[in-house]
């Protein structure tokens, strides 16, 4: 048996109002440590453990390399750093690869999380956009630990939820509300029984060490899953198709990006928004040059010129308006629910 618990706890939009009344619900005495992590942006100074602070009922502070975790504190992802846990019991606090172009994320946290303490994790995700956390619940399923999803019809945004209960099928799915007594009533339970960690494992353990930057990890030339044809939205890499079940792919480059599918759609599309912005301020770079030129060969007489590079003006504005009008649509509409493989 392990007696060993931890609570792991990942949220994105929405989520400082939903940690700050889990935080305020809960016992003085929690029988767990607990770890936060809420998407933010990098630049931009936490006051997240100042506010989970002033509930007054357990410890809050950021988390830091080497911390002890320790019954009754909430240690909460620092800005542009991944929250690890060791399996040795203490924290990581690394700026290792983004995951769906966060850092922190909320999958990092989790997979070590399973890893290092098994039966014992419970993993909770609360509202947000888009999957993080998905992957990351499935790992600690994997490894006997226990689930926990917010409500999405209670959610302020449901897509997070929605995502993870959709692909683990979770068996608590509870109103925010219900949290923390559920939360209480997990831990008063009598530890489960060591369960085999299966081959999955291996897996877990390098992934959660990519996060940390371990060199061994980055480098190793076996990758979990097969090549894909995609490429990695942040360093252009190769990505690998990692296939959680039928119905979840992930992916993966070498030096550690890693991707849930919707993030994955997300990221693309935004590539494909920044190349058209870039296409638009060139054409009209070469529309405002050819306007020149035969303005300049106006002025010698030379109208055969000028007509020449009329027509090149005429063509680079015309193929300006076609960029403007796919910009204007819904490019940049929110990616709310796209299911399963994005390979499709």
């Amino acid at each position: 048996m392990t007696d060993k618990r931890i609570v792991v706890i990942g949220a994105s939009a929405g989520g400082v109002e939903a940690l700050t009344q889990i935080i305020r619900s809960l016992p003085a005495d929690f029988a767990a440590p607990l770890c936060v992590v809420l998407h933010i942006p990098p630049e931009s100074p936490s006051l997240l453990s100042t506010i989970l602070g002033r509930q007054k009922t357990l410890k809050v502070k950021d988390g830091e390399n080497g911390d002890v975790l320790r019954p009754g504190i909430v240690y909460v992802a620092p800005p542009d750093h991944h929250l690890v846990v060791g399996k040795d019991y203490t924290l990581r606090a690394s700026r290792g690869p983004k995951e769906n172009r966060h850092r922190p994320a909320i999958d990092p946290l989790f997979r070590s999380a399973a890893v290092a303490y098994g039966t014992g994790a419970i993993g909770v995700v609360l509202t947000g956009n888009l999957d993080d956390g998905t992957a990351g619940l499935m790992a600690i399923k994997q490894q006997g630990g226990t689930i926990i999803v917010q409500d999405p019809q209670d959610a302020m945004y449901p897509d997070m939820p929605r995502n993870a209960l959709e692909h683990t099928k979770a068996a608590h799915c509870v109103p925010l509300s219900g949290i923390p007594a559920l939360l209480v009533e997990v831990l008063n339970e009598p530890p489960k029984e060591a369960e085999p960690v299966g081959a999955k494992a291996d897996q877990l353990d390098m992934e959660a060490r990519m996060a940390e930057l371990d060199p061994e990890a980055l480098q190793v030339d076996e990758r979990p899953g097969t090549p894909s044809p995609w490429s990695c939205p942040d360093c252009g890499g190769v990505m690998w198709e990692i296939q959680e079940d039928q119905d979840y792919v992930r992916f993966r480059c070498r030096v550690g990006h890693a991707y849930s599918p919707e993030s994955m759609l997300g990221a693309h599309s935004l590539q494909l928004e920044e190349a058209l912005w870039t296409a638009m301020k060139t054409l009209e770079e070469s529309a405002r040059l050819a306007r020149r030129l035969a303005d300049s060969e106006r002025r010698r007489g030379h109208e055969w010129m000028a007509r020449r590079f009329d027509e090149r003006e005429e063509e680079a504005r015309s193929r300006v308006e076609v960029i403007r009008r796919f910009i204007s649509q819904d490019l940049a509409k929110p990616i709310s629910h796209v299911r399963t493989a994005a390979a499709d």
